[in-house]
């Protein structure tokens, strides 16, 4: 045999070998440390070694287990940052896309992947309410805020040919920080990314939006776009989409929300959302609220025709002759990735093996979970509830405890992994529910361990 080349009977052993692993890992992650007891010196001494010049063999499948102890589980009582839990059935899919191999830029380089991830892109805009939008998939909501911003430029400051020039960006100052990333990425400069100020519930006011707006065009600037937000990443606030879209609308600015966290959301309870609709382009991320292995985001918008004048820039040894609208499509005209992996297969899988029904249910009980823990922090006399739970996420801190410290001690204990945000200047502990494996006791077990820890620094 040539290199590289596997027996099919080596394979099937590979395969069962590498699927007993995977089994081993889910039926465990419950038992496992909410915090992996690892150290940076332990990762780099266990996994830095030269790239062996004779084979290892099917000995590198057996490493598996010494990479899943020293990894952060997606068990039931992970709570930190805005993190799914990665769906089985996905990763499965996940498997079978990377067999297949293919490059889902165009429809002729791969049909099948093609004609399901536009499928995919449209269950997505159904679910949130956008009805006849286009998008593809993407990494993340970083690379499709990205993707949306380069069209709200081309869209409303034309800068392809001759380059960026001077223009105005208006977000709340609760925006996620890949925006400022960006913005900066686009030649545009932080210092033109206007923050508004929110109101006490952490959304965006839109007086000061107004005003700001206002006193930009006396001043001579060129304001191009509004950025509002469907879940701040901290405590998962909704701008007031509509009074927004009505400002954007009357100033001719492009509207973009960042959806990320908490648009999916909309499929179990849209009337959170009203004014999604109304959106020129959104962001989503299935590897948060649909449960997918990462990487899987969406990027949605209403017109194909600005993502083609935005990003069209064909080589010949790409370009497709076909006039079909099926066959001659192209997400590499639509978007800045030539090279696209089969994104959609595992959410196509997934979505289509539990059905619609159970995720607007998954999605609920996560909410449901975030009232539970809101109730059990303010019935409780040491902890103080900081933010409104207008999503999943609960933001609090106890009265009598280093609140930084404290959290060292919950993630020393290793029972429950929470991550901290900060609200009007206070160091928050901050749980958020993404989470299809998380019970109710799961959930208890946060105030528990709490004041287990707050123990703990007292002694």
């Amino acid at each position: 045999m040539r290199e590289l080349e596997t027996t099919e009977e080596e394979l099937a052993k590979l395969g069962e070998r590498a699927l007993e692993l995977a089994l081993e890992y889910w039926s465990s992650v419950e038992d496992r440390p909410a915090v992996p007891k690892v150290s940076g010196k332990a990762t780099q001494d266990l996994f830095s070694e030269p790239w062996p010049h004779e084979p290892v063999g099917a000995d590198v499948l057996d490493e598996f287990r010494e990479i899943a102890a020293h990894a952060r589980p997606s068990g039931g009582r992970f709570f930190g940052y805005v993190f799914g839990s990665g769906e089985p059935v996905g990763a499965l899919g996940e498997l079978l896309a990377a067999a297949l191999n293919q490059n889902a830029g165009a429809w002729r380089s791969a049909p099948s992947a093609v004609a399901i991830e536009r499928t995919v892109v449209q269950w997505l805009a159904n679910a949130v309410g956008c009805d006849g939008f286009a998008g593809s998939l993407c990494g993340g909501g970083s690379a499709g805020n990205l993707i949306a911003l380069t069209m709200a430029r081309e869209a409303k400051m034309p800068a392809n040919e001759a380059g960026a020039r001077p223009c105005t960006i208006y977000t709340s100052d609760q925006v996620h920080m890949s925006v400022p990333k960006a913005i900066a990425m686009l030649g545009i400069g932080r210092t033109n990314l206007r923050l508004v100020p929110c109101d006490e519930n952490f959304r965006m006011r839109v007086d000061a939006l107004e005003s700001v707006i206002s006193e930009d065009r006396l001043a001579g600037n060129t304001p191009i776009a509004i950025i509002a937000t469907a879940g701040t990443v901290n405590v998962g606030a909704i701008d007031p989409l509509t009074e927004i879209a009505t400002i954007a609308k009357r100033e001719k600015l492009w509207l973009h929300v960042d959806g990320a966290y908490g648009g999916l959301a909309a499929l179990a309870v849209p009337e959170k959302f009203r004014g999604l609709e109304l959106a020129d382009s959104l962001t989503l991320d299935a590897h948060k609220w649909l449960y997918q292995p990462v990487e899987c985001g969406c990027v949605l918008y209403r017109d194909p025709s600005i993502a083609r004048k935005t990003f069209s820039q064909t080589g010949d040894y790409v370009r497709t002759f076909s006039e079909d609208p099926v066959e001659g499509f192209a997400f590499f005209e639509e978007t800045f990735e030539l090279s696209r992996r089969f994104r959609a297969l595992k959410l196509w899988m997934s979505l289509r093996y539990h059905g619609r029904h159970a995720f607007q249910q998954a999605i609920l009980r996560d909410l449901t979970h975030a009232r539970i823990l809101a109730e059990r922090i303010r019935s409780n006399p040491t902890l103080e509830l900081l933010t409104p739970v207008e999503l999943s996420a609960v933001c609090f801190r106890h009265r009598y405890q280093d609140n930084a410290a404290l959290l060292r001690r919950v993630l020393a204990r290793s029972r429950v992994y929470l991550s901290n945000a900060t609200v009007n200047g206070q160091f928050a502990l901050r749980a958020c529910f993404v989470n299809h494996r998380t019970r109710e006791e799961d959930v208890i077990s946060i105030v528990s361990e709490i004041e287990a820890a707050a123990s703990d620094l007292d002694l």
